[in-house]
């Protein structure tokens, strides 16, 4: 069995269901796919054909009779449920305990910290919305200078900042700053660049956004690969949450997740051998957290035609995975990610069709069956699943 090219994209938050402990997350029977489904603007003929509504436990869609792909759900194991985490744990890494979050806002140490680092005072401090943060503190920040720091429900420290009174380049730097920082105890998820412009009240968020993630505490299946010379090519913002660990080419989203299916689309038509690691964040980013149920569901089926172009360009040897990090259901309460079980399919001319994965343990499954597509020495506590499809 040879693989030349596997393709795994992650469909940023897109949850099949309720996790078994999702209330100890402060969830009450979450499951995002079944919320978008429901819309008049969900249309997905080729995830069905593939199986997506096949996966044990989905009962609110019709079936597919004869599933071209292989199919499964998959448990997070990891106590998170977070794009960090949720990816690392895709990589190969199972994450025992949460990254830390800041419900009350940062303690004082730190501000004070990052205050001196900075050489500016800090404005709000507290879990906020990106979109009504900028406008409650907007103004305030233009006549001070000062920084606007807040974070969310996620692990993550936020810095928003006027691109006319903060230079992006200047933005990065203190990101890094922040990012040195925030470690040990404190080390979060991400730290996250949120430049802006315009005028009060009507501030927009640019697409200049960047994330300066937590470097992974071991080794992942990106580094197995990298190791071998296999490409491991990230688009979107896969570079950003390995922290450029193990990456050897990487193409960002400018715009939104269709600019990151062009782009994996015109990767189908190179030659290389090894793993091109797609994250599509726009369900989570702009749907999921503001809990917008019609607009998910007409990504979800934007996402869909262009994945019948995808499959119309795939080769004999190419492999395709299509899971998810996490669920971020619109219908739900609060702007939270929300613990999930997440979908798995697989597909490729050369792996049985309609085989039923079952429910598999843990995301780490992933880079267990990387791993022995491709031959290479990593150690997960996940299972390789290749043997099962073929």
């Amino acid at each position: 069995m040879k693989f030349n090219r596997v393709f795994l994209i992650v469909l940023d938050s897109v949850g099949i269901g309720g996790a078994a402990d999702a209330k100890n997350f402060g969830d009450d029977n979450p499951n995002t796919l079944k919320s978008i489904s429901a819309s008049k603007n969900f249309n997905v003929p080729n995830l069905l054909r593939l199986g997506l509504f096949n996966i044990d436990g989905i009962n609110f869609y019709r079936r597919e009779k004869n599933p071209l792909g292989a199919f499964g759900r998959v448990i997070e194991a990891s106590a998170g449920k977070d794009t960090t985490i949720g990816h690392w744990e895709i990589a190969g890494i199972i994450s025992s305990r949460p990254l830390p979050t800041y419900p009350e806002g940062f303690p004082p140490e730190i501000i004070a910290a990052l205050e001196k680092s900075f050489g500016r005072k800090i404005l709000c401090n507290k879990p906020y919305s990106g979109t009504k943060v900028i406008h409650d503190y907007g103004r305030e920040h233009e006549a001070t200078g000062n920084l606007i720091v807040y974070t969310s429900a996620d692990s993550v420290l936020q810095i928003a900042a006027h691109e006319k009174i903060v230079p992006i380049e200047e933005l990065y730097k203190f990101c890094r700053t922040a990012r040195e920082i925030m470690q040990g105890v404190h080390g979060v998820g991400r730290i996250i660049a949120r430049p802006f412009i315009g005028k009060y009240p009507n501030y927009e968020r640019t697409p200049r956004r960047h994330d300066f993630s937590l470097k992974p505490p071991v080794e992942t299946i990106l580094d197995a690969l990298n190791k071998k010379n296999l490409a491991t090519i990230g688009v979107g913002k896969i570079q950003d949450i390995f922290a450029a660990q193990g990456i050897n080419r990487s193409l960002g989203i400018n715009e939104d997740n269709s600019d990151g299916m062009n782009k994996t689309l015109k990767l189908a038509d190179e030659n290389f051998r090894g793993l091109c690691f797609v994250n599509l964040v726009d369900f989570d980013m702009k749907f999921g957290h503001r809990r917008n149920v019609d607009g998910y569901a007409q990504a979800m089926t934007t996402f869909d035609a262009e994945l019948g172009e995808f499959l119309n360009k795939m080769r004999h040897d190419d492999l395709l995975m299509i899971t998810a990090d996490h669920g971020c259901d619109p219908a739900a309460q609060g702007t939270d990610h929300t613990r999930e079980n997440v979908p798995l399919i697989v597909y490729g001319k050369k792996i049985r069709a309609g085989v039923n994965l079952g429910t598999l343990k843990t995301f780490a499954d992933i880079a267990a069956t990387l791993a022995e597509i491709f031959s290479v020495e990593f150690k997960t506590s996940g299972k390789s699943f290749l043997e099962a499809m073929i």
